[in-house]
């Protein structure tokens, strides 16, 4: 079978050469395509050379339709107004879309389920194999234990992140809430700040802390009556995020179109259920 030829969306950015890395290290992937934001002083760049690499000739640029036209696939970390944007070339192309972009809103993901019906979508909030098994637990835990233990989700990441909650955070929210059959939008709590009054039971409750150069760590609390039980996880290095989206499009790459997570491609959608 030939390589799976792929693009790297956010190029020049720290996530996009870890990308850029990590297809160099992936039998079976190849880099055709650097996409960088119009205006971006690193247009023009060697995607190679940023990502510390020997230089590969793959040039950043911003014209996503020209590199999409030799492409079987997308891999995107970027922000919400460029993922939009990219959606919709990525559908029209018939590539796969790996979306690991977070801060997305109802209707940003709205629009990335529009495009299912014709095209492949793998969408995480996370692609690790540790943090997917974590939300499997969390959900069951969830699911076990009364509203006795209250729920709070604590995540710190390095100083640059732009949002907050995580994606992860409320990836690991909703299946808290999905354990316990409740909506996370109608009971998720952020930002305590002065005199906010005793905690509702049924909260879901999120901590948010920037520092460092922390890639990602995240623990699950249940809190109840004389005991708290604390599920975590810790990602030492953002490589392990890249290594788990070249997963994601290896494995999607000849499926139907339609819209997958990294449960799908991890094979743990009956822990899921």
């Amino acid at each position: 079978m030939s390589d799976m030829r792929l693009i790297v969306a956010g190029a020049g950015g720290r996530m996009g050469r870890a990308l850029v890395r990590a297809i160099a290290e992936t039998e079976g992937a190849v880099l055709v395509g650097a996409l960088e934001a119009p205006g971006s002083e690193r247009i023009g760049e060697d995607a190679g050379v940023l990502a510390g690499l020997p230089a590969n000739c793959v040039k950043l640029s911003a014209d996503l339709w020209t590199m999409s036209a030799e492409a079987d696939g997308i891999l995107d970390f970027t922000a919400p107004a460029a993922t939009i944007a990219n959606v919709a070339i990525a559908a029209q192309r018939g590539i796969v879309h790996i979306i690991g972009t977070t801060g997305l809103s109802a209707s940003d993901n709205a629009v990335i389920q529009s495009v299912t019906k014709r095209a492949v979508v793998v969408q995480s909030g996370n692609m690790s194999l540790g943090v997917n098994l974590l939300a499997a637990l969390v959900k069951q835990v969830a699911k076990s234990l009364d509203e006795t233990f209250d729920i709070e989700i604590l995540e710190m990441h390095h100083k640059a992140k732009v949002d907050a909650p995580s994606g992860t955070a409320l990836m690991l929210g909703q299946a808290a809430a999905a354990g316990r059959g409740i909506s996370l939008d109608d009971h998720s709590v952020r930002g305590r700040d002065g005199l906010t009054g005793a905690r509702n039971t049924g909260d879901i409750g999120f901590a948010s802390l920037r520092g460092g150069t922390a890639a990602g760590d995240h623990s699950v609390i249940f809190a109840g009556p004389s005991e708290r039980l604390v599920l975590s996880h810790h990602a030492e290095d953002r490589m392990l995020f890249a290594h788990g989206a070249l997963k994601a499009a290896l494995w999607a790459k000849g499926k139907p179109p339609g819209y997958y997570s990294m449960a799908d491609v991890l094979g743990l959608k009956d822990l899921f259920k």
